[in-house]
Parts: C-alpha cells; structure tokens; sequence
C-alpha cells in the first residue's frame, strides 16, 4: 500500500510517500513545499496546490493522509493554515485520491505509541520505522512522513494485506496495462 502524507502550512508544506506491507514501511520520496511570502497569499496556496497534484500524479499514492488543524499561534495563523489545508486537500480529492485525516495527538499515538509525544520522539521513530540513517529534513517532511505511517497503522496489517493482494490481481488503472509486444 502506499500512502502519500501532508503536513499542510503556508510557507512550507511537508510532504511524504511511504509503501508498507502493514508491518515494514519503506520510504518512497520526502520533502518540503517551500512558498516565499513575497509571493502573497493567493499565489503561495498555488504553488503548494501545483506542487501536490505533481508529486500525487508522479508517486500515484492509493491514498493521501492529512493532518488535520489542531493549533495555531494566533487566528490569522489558523486562517492560513486552513486555506494550506484545503488546497492540499483540493490535489487530493481532484487527482481521485481517497482521503484521510488525522490530529496531531492521533498521529503521535500511531507512531511513537504516546499522544503527546514530542516532536524529536516522533522524527526518530519515523526515522527508525522507515530504517533510515539519519531523521528526515526539513522537520515538515519527517511530519509528513508521520502521517502518511500513522495511516498505515491506523488500518491495521489485515486490511493493508488485503488491499495488496487486491491490488496485485488487477491493474491500478488502463495506464497501468502495458501493450501487447509485437
């Protein structure tokens, strides 16, 4: 199954792909959306929506993780970080992608097994889950990655099983089908 995750914000946007069998997570491709405020608003939210429906389209996730609005330092804050949101929502439902959220508290649980974990908690287990040498940067990636694992974990190893060997005995799609060779 491959999941891709987003760390929705309006200046930097993480995103993360992880494949996993249910029990081993592998790292597909992790990064940052980084937008200038020089930009203005409107024109930051599509860069970060340009930017998603390329790397949803490029990694074809079977789904896409979100984490979901939990705090912001001020309402101005909690605005944009909405509208980053729904843009990165907006990809998601456009490209097909089913759609999942998350809250912080729910992606700390699934991930380092504590719902207030801190944040260097969470980036090593990351880092650990997807055997990597060292903790994804920017930090907004490693986030990304946690959500993208915690809805992993959250559907357990049977129905991640299952939608494997569902996926393996019929094409994603007619892209999918490779011509016959003449």
């Amino acid at each position: 199954m491959r999941v891709f995750g987003i760390d929705p914000g309006s200046e930097r946007t993480g995103y993360g792909c992880v494949e996993s069998d249910g029990s081993r997570h592998r790292l597909v491709a992790c990064g940052a959306i980084v937008t200038s405020p020089r930009l203005g608003f409107p024109a930051q939210l599509l860069r970060i929506h340009q930017q998603l429906a390329a790397l949803l389209a490029e990694h074809r996730p079977e789904c896409v993780a979100v984490e979901s609005v939990f705090y912001a330092a001020n309402v101005r804050s909690a605005l944009k970080l909405g509208h980053a949101r729904g843009v990165a929502m907006l990809a998601a439902v456009e490209g097909g992608y089913a759609l999942s959220e998350y809250t912080p508290a729910e992606i700390k649980r699934a991930v380092v097994g504590y719902g207030r974990a801190e944040k260097p908690q969470v980036q090593e287990m990351v880092r650990m889950l997807l055997g990597l040498a060292e903790v994804p940067t920017p930090h907004d990636a490693a986030d990304a990655l946690a959500v993208a694992i915690c809805h992993v974990h959250s559907q357990g190893p049977k129905v991640v099983a299952e939608h494997l060997r569902a996926t393996r005995s019929k094409p994603k799609s007619w892209r999918d089908m490779k011509a016959p060779v003449r």
